[in-house]
């Protein structure tokens, strides 16, 4: 089965977003055994990613290598440490003290640490930077010599409205594109299971794919 869900979603992907850029698929793993991910890995999916920082811990010794292992989930700062050194991006930075949190003990290890910033799209939402907190966080960023931010991440919300999905992730891509150049960004990770196709349509270019690969969560 994950193998057959793996394909239909590469296929779906494979040319890309209306962009010209490679759409890249992450599988996401939370509370997924670990012989169904490796089967995953096996069948070809590069980068997994865990919401929860114990089962990160608990996950990544006994996961197929090589993978890019990202984090997706709210992170507590006293949590971090699980995560250096062995996350290949950390795309959930809600806030400040987050970023200095990675970037010291980042600096501590020895290492660069990738990360997204986190938007808010929405009132019902708890965790991200508004747009208007953005070009501060990132210029703020921009001086740590132990993160590297690639881009903006985001959950959109619970809702079947396909126009509202829609308009709402263009203009995330709208403020992409305002602050790629001048930060280098390289990644928009925005669609999940039900929303992925509006989301690459709109200009995301990472997905975060969990049921649709893996099926449901117990």
């Amino acid at each position: 089965m994950v193998k057959e869900n793996l394909e239909v979603i590469l296929k779906e992907i494979e040319n890309g977003n209306p962009y010209g850029e490679k759409v890249t698929l992450v599988g996401a793993t939370k509370f997924m055994p670990v012989e169904l991910i490796n089967e995953a890995i096996s069948a070809g999916l590069k980068d997994i990613a865990e919401n929860r920082a114990q089962e990160f811990k608990d996950k990544f010794p006994i996961v197929t290598k090589p993978v890019n292992y990202h984090f997706i989930g709210h992170l507590q700062k006293n949590k971090v440490k699980y995560l250096i050194g062995k996350c290949y991006l950390i795309q959930s930075v809600d806030t400040v003290d987050l970023l200095d949190e990675i970037n010291k003990q980042s600096l501590n290890k020895n290492v660069v640490t990738n990360v997204l910033l986190e938007v808010n799209l929405g009132e019902e939402q708890k965790h991200g930077f508004s747009f208007t907190e953005l070009e501060s966080a990132l210029t703020y960023a921009k001086s740590l010599n132990g993160v590297k931010v690639l881009g903006l991440m985001a959950m959109l919300p619970d809702t079947s409205d396909e126009t509202v999905l829609f308009e709402l992730s263009k203009n995330l891509r709208s403020v992409y594109d305002e602050f790629k150049v001048e930060f280098g960004f390289t990644t928009l990770s925005l669609g999940m299971s039900n929303d992925y196709k509006i989301a690459i349509k709109a200009g995301s270019n990472m997905i975060r794919v969990g049921s649709k690969i893996f099926g449901k969560r117990y």
